[in-house]
């Protein structure tokens, strides 16, 4: 087996026992280098500065600001493992691309899995100089993740027929099934591509591939009829006519 690479790691943790037990586990692992341990983001930001790291062992909740805003505004990122007592900063965490996202308390078992998996992305080979057809960087994948209950799903963009929002829920209607997650209409609305997808209604999204039939004030989506509001009738027709869609 290969040995992995020296990662030279930075601890961000604002709880003094979390920073001390991973820096215990980071004195544990031959191929990890502590560079250093701060209380706060900010702090951090000044290491990095003067010492640029490979491994970012990050804490999300933290005082001055939060973890993953840290890491949206770093020039440079280096691998990250979040570190959290929060459950439900998963979701955010496949967004940034984390390498792995540990809950607390955090086993040494579980930490080694994270390093190692850290020490297998840096030592991956660099993709070709000229990669054959590559998409647009900028392009969106075709897909969004979701939290069901206490596990991730991944909802393929062209499965979705509308989504449903009641409160601090929204309910998936896809070809399959029905995804129940917790989160609000408007949060899932900005992940969904304009050009694909349509609010109708304070309570209902939906996708252009799943109408059917357009009544005038009503749309059939998955052999159901959907109100279509005042407040969203002018956006939809004019997502009608860019369509050619035509109103019954």
């Amino acid at each position: 087996m290969t040995t992995p690479s020296l990662l030279r790691c930075l601890i961000v943790d604002d709880e003094p026992l979390a920073r001390n037990l991973l820096e215990d586990y980071v004195r544990k692992v031959p191929f990890l280098a502590l560079q250093g341990a701060c209380a706060s983001p900010l702090a951090a930001l000044d290491v990095l500065r003067r010492q640029p790291v490979e491994l970012l062992l990050l804490d999300v909740h933290m005082p001055d600001i939060m973890g993953t805003t840290l890491l949206r505004i770093l020039p440079q990122k280096p691998l990250v493992i979040l570190t959290t007592a929060y459950s439900e900063y998963a979701l955010e965490s496949y967004e940034l691309d984390v390498v792995d996202y540990l809950l607390k308390p955090i086993t040494l078992e579980r930490f080694l899995r994270a390093v190692h998996k850290a020490a297998q992305r840096l030592q991956a080979p660099a993709p070709p100089s000229v990669p054959p057809a590559a998409p647009a960087a900028d392009a969106p994948a075709p897909f969004v993740f979701v939290k069901d209950g206490a596990k991730l799903i991944k909802v393929q963009w062209a499965d979705i027929l509308y989504v449903e929002g009641l409160k601090d829920y929204v309910t998936i209607h896809t070809r399959q099934q029905k995804i129940v997650s917790l989160q609000r209409l408007k949060s899932l609305e900005a992940q969904l591509p304009a050009q694909q997808f349509i609010r109708i209604h304070h309570s209902y999204i939906v996708a252009l591939a799943g109408i059917e039939v357009v009544h005038k004030d009503r749309v059939q989506i998955g052999g159901r009829l959907l109100p279509i509001s005042d407040t969203y009738r002018r956006a939809f027709q004019e997502f009608v006519r860019r369509n050619h869609l035509q109103p019954e």
